[in-house]
């Protein structure tokens, strides 16, 4: 199992249309094969840095969703709400 996560910084007054457009993309990859679970964070100190945490079976499978035409579809909705670029980590257990 691998961990990834998504680091996004929102645009100020977008928040409320990042959080539902956001809800689709976890829901679509909540169907993709390999995903076990994920969970979005706020910062407590920066309302618009978000932190998503997905846990897959394999880098294999985060790849496939990843480069996906699903997910590139609603990221295309999704980037232009982000005031920088989306940074993301893949981990594993050591």
């Amino acid at each position: 199992m691998i961990r990834v996560l998504i680091q996004r910084h929102i645009a100020e007054t977008l928040e409320s249309a990042y959080e539902e457009r956001s809800r689709k993309v976890l829901q679509q990859a909540v169907s993709a094969s390999g995903f076990i679970s994920g969970e979005t964070l706020v910062d407590a100190h920066d309302p618009n840095h978000r932190l998503t945490l997905a846990n897959w079976r394999s880098e294999a499978d985060w790849d496939r969703w990843y480069h996906s035409e699903d997910r590139k579809a609603l990221m295309t909705e999704l980037a232009p709400m982000m005031d920088r670029d989306e940074i993301i980590t893949v981990m594993e257990q050591s």
